[in-house]
């Protein structure tokens, strides 16, 4: 009966995953738990490796105990004993000495909560290539048929929660939960992870962590990599989506120091599954090199090469950087790409 309250309760706050994705958890829960399959499998993503973005470090080291309740309820609604923790591994050795003891007593309880570390990448933070990594394979994404909600790890179902979600579901439980988000907010004078209500303008959220700039600025939006671009007056109507993350630019960052940010990034983190990621993400870093700083961008040789990656990447990290550049043009240039 317990599990039947908690997932009405669950519909009734409206929450959803807090990974990027924002589906609903009510609906992830009721698809996993009517599958015949003998074993189910509940994992948490600890990977976190956009840039800009340290809010599920920042709740796993300060309230890990919602963390590990969030798992235990997803695994008991389930009807599962067995989960595991994908950890980036920094964030595994920072907050070993809170998870551990939790986990202990987790075992002691008859629930088997592994951990799996591994190195800290955006690519490890996809699904299909997390659970690829915790089968002992290459960390690569898989093709989008069959869903990891059917066919997971070792051919089971498989619930995959961030922190942050298994969080939400602990407060959910407790009767404490609250319409808010967390995000890491960069390039102000108080930098740092914030917690807020999620309906809340980017710009009331600065003033009111005292962070709006001084000066004139322009800021980036749910992802230091793939987060969308806004001008400061879109940033009155706008709110946090994505995976969480502020980072304000001074106006006078030019376009090459912007662009290679996101293009380093992009060219460091493709796994080099597909060509369109491989080859275009190296094809912008190479192409932006050659230019000097002050020299004018050759958005005419870039739009080509974003509108491939966007569309025929094989996952959703090579399409992702369509967003951060189409809306740098756009919102900030003046330029259609």
């Amino acid at each position: 009966m317990y599990q039947d309250e908690l997932l009405a309760k669950i519909e009734e706050a409206g929450l959803v995953g807090r990974g990027g994705a924002a589906f609903p958890v009510h609906l992830k829960w009721q698809r996993i738990k009517s599958l015949k399959n003998p074993k189910k499998y509940v994992v948490c993503n600890a990977s976190e490796g956009e840039i800009g973005v340290e809010k599920d470090l920042y709740i796993l080291k300060n309230y890990p105990e919602e963390v590990i309740r969030g798992l235990l309820l997803a695994m008991d609604f389930l009807g599962t004993k067995e989960a595991y923790i994908n950890f980036n591994k920094d964030y595994y050795q920072a907050t070993k000495n809170k998870i551990d003891p939790l986990l202990d007593l987790c075992r002691k309880k008859g629930y088997l909560v592994s951990i799996f570390q591994e190195e800290p990448s955006y690519i490890g933070g996809e699904t299909g290539a997390l659970l690829n990594a915790i089968e002992g394979k290459k960390t690569q994404p898989r093709p989008e048929s069959p869903s990891p909600s059917l066919k997971g790890i070792f051919g089971y179902p498989v619930l995959l929660h961030n922190v942050e979600t298994l969080y939400d579901i602990a407060r959910v439980s407790m009767g404490t939960f609250k319409a808010t988000r967390f995000s890491t907010i960069l390039g102000v004078r108080n930098e740092g992870v914030y917690q807020f209500g999620i309906k809340q303008k980017v710009a009331d959220i600065l003033r009111e962590t005292n962070n709006y700039p001084e000066f004139p600025f322009f800021v980036q939006v749910g992802g230091g990599a793939s987060g969308e671009i806004l001008t400061s007056d879109q940033a009155e109507q706008a709110v946090v989506g994505g995976c969480g993350s502020i980072e304000i630019y001074k106006t006078s960052t030019s376009s090459k120091q912007f662009l290679d940010k996101i293009f380093n990034f992009y060219a460091k983190e493709s796994c080099g599954k597909c060509t369109p990621c491989r080859d275009g993400s190296w094809q912008l870093q190479q192409m932006l090199a050659e230019i000097e700083e002050g020299s004018e961008i050759t958005w005419q040789k870039i739009a080509p090469i974003i509108k491939v990656m966007e569309k025929s990447s094989y996952c959703g990290l090579g399409k992702s950087i369509a967003l951060p550049v189409k809306s740098y043009a756009k919102n900030i240039l003046g330029i259609e790409i």
